[in-house]
């Protein structure tokens, strides 16, 4: 192409110049990176990238994932200077630009969408929420997979309404993490030709030069994993930038990976290479040496030239809606074409469930030996599948043992020549799968993953980035206690079940037997705007006899299972297979004439939502003689014992053993309990 016109260059210094001079406001920030890669963000939107600012929400517009988070006050002004518009659910939706010159003016203050790293849902045209490095990257290989299983299975002949490329953007710290490690082999392997990351590397960390820690070759690292590598040796030529993503666009047999060469903080010539300029603001004078260096005026702030703001609309912006409307009218003709997959459409895009979704879940009948929770949420899971199409997963390489497999005819497995495919294999990647799921509910779609609960501590980042962008993904965590016996305390959870409610917005779910296990499944599917962590048994748990106690209520989170007639002299609480302990240990107390009662508290936070009335109807705050039960730390369930009751939990790590054996080891006995219910009615008397 020909040489950067006098627009290029004074676009490409309006993103510097903005980005510097809100970081300068802020006294905090990044400025190295936004200033440095300010002309490759520059030539993909205003060249390459299909998106229409005055429609952002698209479904088919190009993924930008700013995985560098730090970053942030390089998107920002990419988004001010598009004309990008607010859309829900972020504030002044429809009224007004999604990022103002006031949002950039407050960066990094209360209340501005301009936070110090991109958080989806607060400013349309952010993606996804970046900050912990490589997580970004994860979830582009998410969209990426989105991207192609949406076309497997709604695009026709004629009619191909879904074909987006993602792009994410990388630096020298997510080329360092071992999630982007994970998702680069995984893309590679599932040869994702829609994907493109661009690494800038400028070999520069908060602590100084990368040749501290990370001299490894990148480029011959993901060409090993199957990926295509291009060099860009100037993160300033426009032109060798233009190239590399038309190269891109021109082959999608594998992945593509653009190594641009930068410098932070380009213009000031006592700043090339500066570690101060990473993680610090550039200071007054140092901003106007470079704004010279610019030939910028030297005092001017937040400065946007007379004719840039045009010329993103008629680059990126006019792009974009000849794309769009071009997108809107074959969508118009696919409806009267293909009116049943255009309606499922609908409901992705809304993010609703077809009708009579959960008509075929399956109901339990009462069993003595009963069936381990894993296995019953299997049969559930695979008699919804057939009710969702877009509802696909998998497991880190555990699918027979978390029963995550889907046997329905289309759920065939999702492979390099399978886009389409239901069934992901991720692997021995616990980070990156968690990642990704939350990339492919970005795009729409109804995601889960697997593991055995023990490994949710590899995924805990991608658990809390879902809750914070209300991601409905489901996580299902099988051998969720020392009943996992033999493998011994490696693999025994001991602490997940409380560090995991400790999570804002993330519904926690333990179900006792298989009927709780198929209402858990309906919980977590209705749910629109929370992930869900479904905890599961290994070991076989008796199915309880629903016509004898009350019905499986999940849905409100705690419920009383069975008691005796009158006011309770004791209540035994408990969640998973501890329930039926509890209800042994009730048989035992009712035959001696004792009123007790049991509690199954599946899901904390669901109960917690409840009405006051309805709380105090389970757990009657006048008894304060109760027993709490979990094969978990104790942490936090003195909300539910009271300031009195006594927990029976796990106070240090498993063992090795068979799992009756542990049990009798660590004292969950219904003998135990029964000791334990007896203390707590003697010292309510006393008291």
């Amino acid at each position: 192409m020909s040489a950067p016109s006098e627009l290029d260059t004074l676009s490409v210094n309006t993103i510097r110049t903005l980005a510097m001079d809100a970081i300068q406001a802020a006294s905090s920030g990044h400025p190295g990176a936004p200033m440095g890669l300010a002309p490759v963000a520059y030539v993909l939107w205003q060249r390459h990238l299909r998106y229409d600012p005055a429609h952002p929400l698209w479904p088919n517009r190009d993924r930008f994932v700013l995985s560098a988070g730090h970053a942030s006050m390089l998107l920002y002004p990419l988004i001010h200077l598009a004309g990008v518009r607010a859309a829900a659910p972020q504030k002044g939706a429809g009224e007004r630009l999604a990022v103002t010159m006031e949002d950039i003016k407050a960066f990094r203050q209360l209340h501005s969408p301009c936070a110090g790293h991109p958080e989806h849902g607060l400013v349309t045209g952010v993606e996804t929420t970046t900050g912990p490095l490589g997580q970004g990257a994860a979830n582009s290989v998410g969209m990426a997979i989105a991207s192609r299983f949406l076309a497997a299975r709604y695009n026709r002949p004629g009619h191909e309404l879904f074909d987006f490329d993602v792009y994410a953007i990388l630096g020298d710290g997510c080329m360092e993490e071992g999630i982007s490690s994970e998702a680069a082999s995984q893309a590679g392997h599932l040869k994702l030709g829609n994907l493109c990351w661009v690494y800038d590397s400028n070999r520069i960390t908060i602590e100084g030069s990368t040749d501290l820690t990370f001299t490894e070759d990148v480029a011959a690292r993901f060409e090993a994993y199957g990926w295509r590598v291009l060099l860009v040796p100037d993160a300033n030529d426009l032109g060798a930038l233009d190239r590399a993503f038309s190269t891109f666009h021109e082959d999608k047999a594998a992945p593509t990976l653009i190594v641009v060469k930068s410098q932070i903080a380009h213009g000031s010539p006592n700043k090339q290479g500066s570690s101060k300029a990473h993680g610090e603001p550039l200071g007054a004078d140092e901003i106007r040496l470079t704004k010279a260096a610019y030939g910028w005026p030297e005092d001017s702030q937040f400065l946007v030239p007379q004719g840039v703001r045009e010329h993103f609309a008629a680059g990126i912006g006019a792009r974009g809606a000849e794309r769009h409307a071009r997108w809107q009218e074959a969508s118009s003709r696919y409806a009267l074409a293909h009116p049943g997959l255009h309606a499922e459409l609908g409901l992705i895009g809304r993010g609703e469930l077809p009708e009579g979704w959960d008509s075929a879940i399956p109901s339990f009948p009462a069993d003595p030996k009963g069936m381990a929770t894993r296995a019953a949420s299997g049969k559930v899971l695979n008699a919804i599948a057939p009710k969702v199409p877009w509802l696909l997963g998998g497991s880190a390489d555990l699918a027979p043992s978390t029963k995550t497999w889907l046997t329905a005819e289309d759920a065939r497995t999702l492979g390099p020549t399978e886009p389409g495919g239901r069934n992901i294999h991720f692997g021995v990647r616990e980070h990156a799968m968690g990642a990704i799921a939350n990339g492919m509910a970005l795009a729409g779609l109804r995601a889960y993953d697997a593991t055995f609960l023990v490994f949710a501590d590899y995924m805990r980042t991608p658990i809390r980035l879902g809750a914070m962008m209300e991601l409905p993904v489901i996580h299902v965590f099988t051998h969720d206690s020392i009943g996992v016996g033999e493998d011994g305390p490696t693999h025994q959870p001991v602490e997940h079940l409380a560090t995991l409610r400790a999570v804002p917005g993330l519904l926690v779910l333990r179900p006792a037997d298989a009927s709780e296990t198929a209402e858990a499944w309906r919980v977590a599917l209705s749910e629109r705007r929370r992930p869900s962590v479904l905890v599961l048994s290994r070991q076989d748990l008796p199915t309880l006899d629903r016509t004898r106690f009350a019905p499986a209520q999940v849905s409100r989170g705690g419920y009383v299972l069975c008691g005796s007639e009158g006011w309770p002299e004791v209540i035994l609480v408990a969640t998973g297979s501890e329930v039926s302990l509890c209800v042994q240990a009730w048989e035992r107390l009712a035959s001696e004439g004792v009123r007790a009662r049991v509690v199954s508290l599946p899901c904390w936070e669901l109960f917690d939502e409840q009405p006051a009335e309805y709380r105090e109807s389970v757990l009657p705050s006048s008894v304060r003689a109760r027993v709490a039960v979990e094969l978990g730390s104790p942490l936090g369930w003195e909300r539910y014992a009271g300031p009195d009751g006594g927990i029976l939990g796990m106070r240090s790590f498993g063992a090795s053993a068979p799992f009756k054996d542990l049990l009798g080891h660590f004292g969950f006995t219904v003998e135990r309990i029964l000791e334990m219910a007896r203390e707590q009615m003697r010292s309510s008397q006393g008291r």
